[in-house]
């Protein structure tokens, strides 16, 4: 049987790949490269991948990620309960646990045309920007629609209108490969009907966003925050079209300005104002980061809804349960890479590099000494992003600013764990809307700043779009 390094010189003769090429050459897996999360990787590849604990939290700590898990699966309730620890769902909301958004802790989808509500995709909304709402943006990162919020809530409880339903239709788009294979691609439109209080303002911007999975938010973290400014600052040098920023937000315990790094457009700072400002507008529920029900003030029912804060003022969601329930978030193991050292997936390795894909997908990290978690502290890690953002074109665009973010900036989403999505989640839909059916169609819509790693792969062979394919499954 040949050698790997002979097997693999076949293969990249096979795919047009020669020695002559800029791109760097794999010929076999880097070390520790399966371990995408570093020590707190899991070896797991089934339908639970994205639900288990770091693999080095010892067996004592591991008692707070399973209360963590309880609160994020189970159903919230509408107040009065008797189920105080749980009460107090609403007015307006989403859905009624943090599961039903994050499946199996995997990946959201846009709502099938039969569906009730949306659940696992929600829509944002604001209007443009004005200097007379300078301290909102700044606080906010945008203007609210008046009526409806910053985000649109198509469930209620009883006594109170919902704001209306979603739909999404489509529009095919054709794209044709150099060798004359033809894709079509589907542009989304968004369907907002049944309105419970009234038009919207007439410049409304709108944005879809299907839920992430929530696997190596801890590890993401851990990033030190100047090797994500060494990446925008690396690009800038390149001088090569690609122009990553970071968002600058409102970190709303230290109340004042700070980097951004969740969220599809890098709107949250960190993990727990990004776990508080769902449990607000995904399930209408208080913390003491943000102790008001999500109402506006045309939303009279909402506002004077029974609530389930406690007698003294506390909560609906107490410290506690905002504690485990970020404990959880931040040690959501990274499931292990799968065939490293496959032939055909360093060959597709090596052609994800040639396209350039690495400028953006920034493969591997060292997290910092000082992680928030111990676990999670000097780990190398790949992750496949910069956590910064782009423009992406106007195919993607939502023509919706978010704090420095513009209507065609999206934060360039980690690839860990993408290639088990279909296990999981039962499905391949990709990009902040999901409008994408699969990884191909994934790529095909990068414009923009990626529009030159897009015409690479237009012009990849059947074989090469096949190794790019096999490269990204094993991430």
């Amino acid at each position: 049987m040949p050698s790997l390094p002979l097997r693999l010189s076949a293969l990249f003769l096979a795919l047009g790949l020669s020695a002559c090429d800029d791109a760097p050459r794999f010929t076999k897996a880097e070390p520790g490269e399966a371990r995408s999360g570093g020590a707190a990787t899991v070896r797991k590849s089934d339908q639970n991948a994205f639900s288990l604990p770091s693999a080095n939290l010892p067996p004592s700590r591991r008692v707070d990620f399973s209360v963590g898990n309880s609160f994020f699966r189970s159903p919230w309730v509408i107040a009065p309960s008797t189920t105080t620890a749980r009460d107090g769902l609403g007015p307006l909301f989403n859905t009624n646990a943090c599961q039903n958004c994050h499946i199996k802790d995997g990946r959201g989808h846009p709502p099938t045309p039969d569906a009730a509500n949306a659940v696992s995709m929600l829509v944002r909304l604001s209007i443009p920007d004005a200097p007379a709402y300078a301290r909102l943006i700044e606080q906010v990162g945008v203007v609210p629609e008046p009526v409806y919020g910053g985000q649109f809530q198509d469930m209620a409880v009883p006594g109170v209108v919902p704001e209306g339903k979603v739909r999404v239709g489509y529009t095919p788009v054709p794209v044709r490969f150099k060798d004359g294979t033809e894709v079509e691609l589907r542009q989304p439109s968004l369907q907002i009907t049944q309105l419970g209080y009234g038009p919207m303002h007439p410049d409304t911007r709108f944005s879809a966003r299907v839920a992430p999975p929530m696997i190596g938010l801890g590890l993401l973290e851990a990033i030190p925050e100047e090797a994500i400014l060494a990446n925008a600052a690396a690009q800038a040098k390149d001088n090569n079209g690609i122009n990553g920023r970071p968002n600058r937000v409102w970190d709303d315990a230290l109340q004042k300005t700070v980097m951004g790094r969740f969220g599809w457009k890098a709107g949250q700072p960190n993990l727990n104002q990004q776990n508080v400002h769902a449990f607000s507008g995904d399930m209408g529920l208080t913390t003491s980061l943000r102790p008001f029900d999500d109402c506006t003030d045309a939303q009279t029912a909402c506002k004077q809804a029974p609530n389930g804060n406690g007698p003294d003022g506390e909560p609906e969601v107490s410290d506690n349960i905002l504690r485990l329930v970020l404990f959880y978030s931040r040690n959501l193991a990274v499931p292990a890479r799968r065939g490293v050292n496959d032939a055909q997936v360093l060959a597709g390795k090596n052609l994800f590099f040639q396209a350039g894909c690495q400028s953006c997908h920034t493969p591997k990290y060292t997290t910092a000494a000082n992680a928030a978690e111990p676990e999670l502290a000097n780990q190398v890690i790949r992750p496949y992003s910069d956590l910064l953002l782009h423009d992406m074109g106007e195919g993607l665009a939502d023509h919706r600013t978010e704090f420095q973010a513009s209507g065609r900036d999206w934060r360039t989403p980690p690839l860990w764990g993408i290639g088990l999505t279909q296990t999981v989640n039962g499905h391949t839909q990709f990009l902040h809307d999901g409008r994408a059916r699969n990884l191909l169609e994934a790529v095909l819509w990068h414009g923009g700043e990626a529009k030159a790693a897009q015409q690479q792969v237009l012009s990849f062979n059947a074989q090469q779009r096949a190794a790019l394919l096999a490269f990204l499954n094993s991430l």
